[in-house]
């Protein structure tokens, strides 16, 4: 039997999805952007977190600009090149945080509330939806939307993520969907394996925005060690494969991590920063720059609403 709990811890507000089979649980974090606090696995006579979260409110209030760790990227994620794009013939700025190279950075809701609307468990499993309504504030981005995170905790050590985005403007909106995990074991970066269904990357200039260009790049078809290899890159996925998209294993402690995006996200971005200590293996609906480039951009037309879904699920073997 599944079920839900609330707890407060190290300045947070918590709530837990719990497998009382596995004990595996999905902590959430509703009021800083709905993110993935912590999915703890059974591992040994214990239980291993595999998401690089925050230690505490302080830690996040200090180091989100930085890693942005498991952020909502609504309603564009990466860089727009100093926040300017065009949509329907007219030009916009974005005015939210710019990165140090000047870009405007994943979306408006990395840093928002998100209220509970939803919670619900069974013996098939534990659901808790989260929604954010963005009212157009951002003179770059003057669009009303309905922004809802679904979190199931599924049988089988899964967590399944849904993002539903409703267009609650009279015109047409351009949205593209992003999340941000960071995942780790425990084990540094460079002793873990990495595979994905991809043989193609996107070409990038020296500001980390792409070219137009797609190169072929087959180095992770199969299971590769990642000792040494610096990665801030965007991969086009091959949904012909019918095994996981992407795998994260650690040989030592014997752990796989899976990864299953559906075909609304076709881009997976991969980044191991400096400290080489976790990997963020993010999930896309486009390329960065897709509002100038057209690259992956989805264009949600008044009332309409659109769903993003992936999955990912954690084993010991």
């Amino acid at each position: 039997m599944f079920s839900i709990q609330s707890i407060h811890q190290a300045g947070f507000d918590i709530i837990v999805l719990i497998d009382g089979d596995s004990g595996t649980r999905a902590e959430i974090i509703p009021a800083h952007s709905a993110l993935l606090h912590a999915f703890k696995i059974p591992y040994g006579e214990g239980f291993l977190n595999i998401i690089d979260s925050y230690e505490s409110l302080e830690d996040y209030q200090v180091n989100l600009p930085e890693y942005y760790k498991s952020a909502k990227l609504s309603p564009f994620a990466c860089r727009i090149p100093a926040g300017t794009y065009r949509w329907e013939e007219q030009e916009y700025t974005i005015g939210k945080t710019l990165s140090k190279s000047g870009s405007a950075i994943h979306g408006l809701l990395y840093d928002v509330p998100f209220e509970i609307v939803g919670q619900e468990a069974n013996e098939k499993g534990a659901v808790l939806t989260l929604r954010h309504t963005y009212t157009g504030n951002d003179a770059g981005y003057p669009f009303p939307y309905d922004c809802e995170v679904k979190y199931h905790l599924e049988p089988g050590q899964q967590l399944r993520i849904s993002t539903f985005i409703l267009n609650n403007a009279e015109v047409a909106i351009p949205v593209m969907d992003g999340w941000h995990p960071y995942f780790s074991t425990g084990t540094p970066v460079d002793e873990l394996e990495l595979q994905f269904a991809s043989e193609q990357i996107v070409e990038f200039n020296a500001q980390l925005i792409p070219t137009g260009n797609v190169l072929p790049y087959d180095r992770f078809l199969e299971a590769r060690s990642l000792a040494g290899i610096p990665l801030d890159n965007s991969f086009l996925l091959d949904f012909s494969r019918h095994s996981a998209l992407a795998t994260l294993r650690d040989p030592q402690k014997r752990v796989l991590i899976h990864f299953f995006p559906e075909p609304c996200y076709p881009i997976l971005q991969v980044y191991i920063p400096a400290h080489r200590n976790s990997i963020a293996i993010e999930h896309l609906t486009g390329a960065p720059n897709a509002f100038n480039n057209g690259m992956g951009l989805v264009t949600l037309e008044p009332g309409e609403e659109r769903v993003f879904s992936t999955a990912i699920t954690a084993v010991a073997y």
